[in-house]
Parts: structure tokens; C-alpha cells; sequence
């Protein structure tokens, strides 16, 4: 038997950092794969730029023997690349922007948050689910979908497995809440700010809502995406919560060296600033388009390079619990939600 190509899998050599020339071919590879991903994207926008380049990668890296020198510059695709993502995605999140609605949908973002991390434990618990998949999944379905995954991947630095496990599976119920929940919303005869608001408190993924609301109204879509990015600015606590608990585990196992420092998500301080010169209007309007469209593309070479990363063998071995686990969170959200604006009069 021969053993798994999975970065994960295998040790590096030596604690050095590698070069520029040693990242090379990995990233080449990975921004091949990420470009068709993200033109194809363009075509295809339902599905997205990132569910394709993360299914590309998956395909490429387990139908083709990958030679070793690939996998520095996908390691590094998959975590530096993917931080200046998240810190470009800054400039385009005006916090006055969602300032107005977002009071108006916070306590229900709260609730669903809630709703969302107590049901991937309790099911993920009893679906006997691994700690940090149950997370991945939970903070998945509670914030922002792959993009949340992708923040909270380098404070929990889970095998690359479990992270392109978990974004496919998020994104395979954003799909399915794309097509669902516009007929639901007509079947329950929702507002559209009702079904705005249920739109962007229990779908994952921002293109998800967006396509969503404006498949329902106009009014429903404008609603839905302000309290999508309301929604998603809740990672950052979620964040510095995940950063201090990883502190104390690595704590209590003997690390007396360990520093909450080194582990910090400084990347979001990054993206902090980043939407603070957004707010204050030093990012020029004719930017804001071009700076976009580059925080997406980095996302689609990161999530490239986390399938590029993933080992289907692994992932078949984790079996269908965690596919059941997204399933009852989601549900459990999207039920939440919609409890929430009956018992507050908002429906």
C-alpha cells in the first residue's frame, strides 16, 4: 500500500520556511486550477467560483499522483493566501453600511448563532462528529459559510481534509437553499423584508442570499445582503473567541512556552483596518469594484488549494455523519429564524 500524497499526512522535513522557488510549482498549479475556477464562475454563478475551484482541486489532486515539490506552495495557498482574502474582503465592508440594519436584524443573528454552535455540538456529539470538524461545520452554518471556514481555519489548523469536507458541505446545502427557499418563502407567504431577513440569517454563503432575495424581490434581496454582511462582521469575536480557547487547550497540554500571540488571528485586526479606510471613504468608488473582484479571486485560490489538498480517502473514511451534521444544523437555523420573527412580530 502506498501511502497518502495528503500534505497532512506527511511531515516536513525541516522546520525552515520554504522559499519563494520551493513555493513555485505548488502555486503555479494552483493558480491554473483557480483561474479556469473563477472564469468558470463567472458563467456559472449558482454554483460560484469557490465550490468549483475546490472541486477541481479535489479532482485534480486524487485522479493525478502529485509530485512532492507541489506541496509547499499549496500549503501556502491554502493558509497565507487565503488570510489576504479574508483581510481584502475588508475593503469592501463598509461598517456604516450595515450599521442601520444591522440593529434591526442582530438579535435574530444572535439567536440563530446560538441555535447554529449548540447543534453542531449536541448532534455533532451524538453523531460522534471530531472536534474540530463539529466547529468547522458549526461556525460554517452560523456566519458566512466558506468564507467563516476559511477565517477560522489557521486559529484551528484542522487537517486539510476536514476543512474541504466542511466547505463542500456547506456549500452543497447553500445550493439547495438557493433553489428552496424562495418557493418556501412564497409557500409561507414571508414579507419581503420577512423572507430578506430569513434569507440572510440562515443561508450560508453570501452569493447564496444574494441570489436568493433577489430571486424573491428586489426589496427582499437589498434586505437579505445588509444583514448578510451585518452577519458576516460577527467573525471577528468568533475569531478571538476560537483564538483564546485554542490558548488555553494548548496551555493545559504542557506547552509552558505556548503565547496567545502566536496563535492570534491578526489577519482580522488587518481586516478591521482595511474596513475602517473603507468606511472613512479613502478607498476611491472606482476601487471598490477592482478590490472585490480581487478578494474573491484569492478566495477561489485558497479554496483551490484546500482541495488541492484534500485526500478523498480520508474523507470517505469520515463517513456520512458529517454530511447529517450540516443537514440538522442548517435545518435547525433556518427553523430558528423564522421562530424568532413570529414570536417578535417581524413576519
Amino acid at each position: 500500500m502506498t501511502t497518502s500524497h495528503s500534505p497532512a499526512a506527511t511531515a516536513p522535513a525541516s522546520s525552515a520556511s520554504p522559499t519563494l522557488l520551493e513555493r513555485l510549482p505548488g502555486l503555479v498549479l494552483t493558480l491554473v486550477i483557480a483561474i479556469a475556477a473563477y472564469l468558470l464562475g463567472q458563467h456559472f454563478r449558482l454554483v460560484g467560483g469557490p465550490v468549483i475551484g475546490i472541486v477541481l482541486g479535489i479532482l485534480v489532486a486524487n485522479l493525478i499522483s502529485l509530485p512532492t515539490r507541489v506541496r509547499p506552495g499549496i500549503q501556502f495557498a491554502s493558509k497565507q493566501v487565503l488570510q489576504w482574502s479574508i483581510i481584502a474582503l475588508g475593503f469592501g465592508l463598509s461598517l456604516d453600511q450595515v450599521a442601520k440594519t444591522g440593529l434591526q436584524s442582530l438579535s435574530v443573528t444572535l439567536v440563530t448563532m446560538s441555535v447554529a454552535f449548540v447543534s453542531a455540538w449536541a448532534l455533532g456529539r451524538w453523531l460522534r462528529v471530531h472536534d474540530d470538524l463539529k466547529i468547522l461545520i458549526g461556525v460554517g452554518t452560523a456566519i458566512c459559510g466558506g468564507s467563516a471556514i476559511a477565517a477560522v481555519t489557521p486559529i484551528l489548523r484542522p487537517d486539510e481534509h476536514d476543512t474541504a469536507f466542511a466547505i463542500s458541505t456547506i456549500f452543497l446545502f447553500n445550493l439547495v437553499a438557493v433553489l428552496l427557499f424562495p418557493l418556501l418563502g412564497h409557500l409561507l407567504h414571508l414579507s419581503d423584508l420577512g423572507f430578506g431577513m430569513w434569507a440572510g440569517t440562515a443561508i450560508n454563503d453570501t452569493s447564496s442570499v444574494v441570489a436568493a432575495g433577489y430571486s424573491y424581490s428586489r426589496t427582499a434581496g437589498d434586505f437579505a445582503t445588509i444583514v448578510k454582511l451585518t452577519r458576516a462582521t460577527l467573525i471577528i469575536p468568533v475569531c478571538i473567541a476560537l483564538a483564546i480557547a485554542v490558548a488555553v487547550r494548548e496551555k493545559r497540554r504542557g506547552g509552558s512556552d505556548f503565547k496567545l500571540s502566536r496563535i492570534f488571528p491578526w489577519f482580522i485586526l488587518w481586516f478591521l483596518v482595511a474596513s475602517a479606510v473603507r468606511s472613512a471613504g479613502f478607498v476611491p468608488a472606482a476601487l471598490q469594484g477592482p478590490l472585490h473582484e480581487a478578494a474573491e479571486f484569492l478566495i477561489v485560490v485558497a479554496l483551490t488549494a484546500v482541495g488541492l489538498s484534500a485526500n478523498l480517502r480520508r474523507m470517505a473514511s469520515t463517513g456520512v455523519r458529517p454530511i447529517l451534521l450540516g443537514l440538522g444544523v442548517w435545518a435547525a437555523v433556518a427553523v430558528s429564524s423564522l421562530a424568532v420573527q413570529l414570536v417578535m412580530g417581524q413576519l
